[in-house]
């Protein structure tokens, strides 16, 4: 394990100078800006962005020392090798299924939290500690739109994790978390588990948001982040279908008249690598022949969208 005791060295591993560091951590609020990202639900999630420089610092503060703290197996999101797909992969084929949610997960996160567990007393001097928690921050909040929040979550939760995942052991319940999602699968008393669950968030500062609890039967359609886990891990058909209508439309009457009929206000390059995404997730879910060829189809387009243009 790497100690730092001095900041020269701290400076040396990041490649970022002591001027800059300082600099940022002194008038780290003028570093962030606010973007507002529309939800599925109707609502709107806001996020605060750093600009590049304080991205490009943030990024080497996780490539250099977050990367290498310890997370649960658990915890299923935000570390490399982690995906939705392998979340979702243990929950298949269960009599229940439970989701359970942590309420504003990142805004309960608290500086002090950060400075203990994270930028701990044995690896980091008190000085570097604060500097350290200071350039993750947006003031007193842990920012939802910077590289460092997810992996700081991940190591901030892992006592959570551990004991919620040596109860689940000892029930025979199947346990994973993905960012504040929470999935369990398998026989059990879901009352008992939420008030386990409930029981241990408020050991760390966290609560429950009862309103996104969901228990689903084999007779219902489960899911959990965003993926069907009845049988097999797949993307919902409504997903699929919409897909297929869109290209559909886009091969029968050209992009242009599509665009035109759906109302879409951005540039064809937005619509169509916006569908690229979409073609492309559900083939890293399950790869089905139509949607390669829409891939094909989509790139396709992208490139003589760009030589018209170029």
């Amino acid at each position: 394990m790497i100690v730092y005791r001095e900041l020269s060295s701290l400076s040396r591993d990041l490649e970022v100078s002591v001027k800059t560091l300082y600099s940022l951590s002194n008038s780290i609020n003028r570093h962030y800006h606010t973007v507002h990202i529309p939800k599925k639900d109707g609502g709107v999630r806001t996020l605060r962005v750093p600009d590049p420089l304080l991205k490009h610092v943030q990024r080497r503060i996780v490539q250099v020392l977050l990367a290498q703290s310890e997370i649960s197996p658990y915890a299923t999101a935000y570390h490399y090798g982690a995906s939705i797909k392998k979340n979702a992969a243990v929950h298949t084929g269960n009599e229940k299924v439970l989701r359970l949610d942590i309420r504003q997960f990142f805004d309960h996160i608290l500086f002090s939290q950060v400075k203990e567990k994270v930028f701990d007393s044995e690896r980091y001097s008190e000085p570097i500690r604060v500097l350290l928690t200071i350039l993750c921050f947006d003031g007193e909040t842990l920012p939802q739109g910077a590289p460092t929040s997810p992996w700081i979550s991940n190591i901030i939760l892992k006592d959570f994790d551990d004991a919620v995942s040596a109860f689940c052991r000892s029930k025979g319940i199947h346990y994973s978390r993905y960012c504040d999602d929470m999935t369990f699968s398998g026989e059990f008393d879901e009352k008992a588990l939420s008030e386990f669950v409930s029981d241990q968030l408020k050991k760390e500062g966290f609560f429950l948001n009862q309103k996104k609890s969901r228990l689903m039967k084999a007779s219902q359609r489960q899911y959990t982040c965003g993926l069907v886990v009845n049988e097999k891990v797949s993307v919902p058909s409504a997903a699929r279908r919409k897909i297929r209508q869109e290209m559909y439309m886009i091969q029968k009457y050209g992009l242009s008249s599509h665009l035109e009929a759906v109302h879409f206000e951005g540039s064809q390059e937005e619509y169509l690598n916006s569908l690229l995404g979409r073609v492309n997730f559900v083939l890293s879910i399950e790869k089905r022949e139509e949607f390669l060829e829409y891939r094909k189809a989509l790139l396709g387009m992208i490139r003589r969208n760009t030589d018209r243009h170029a």
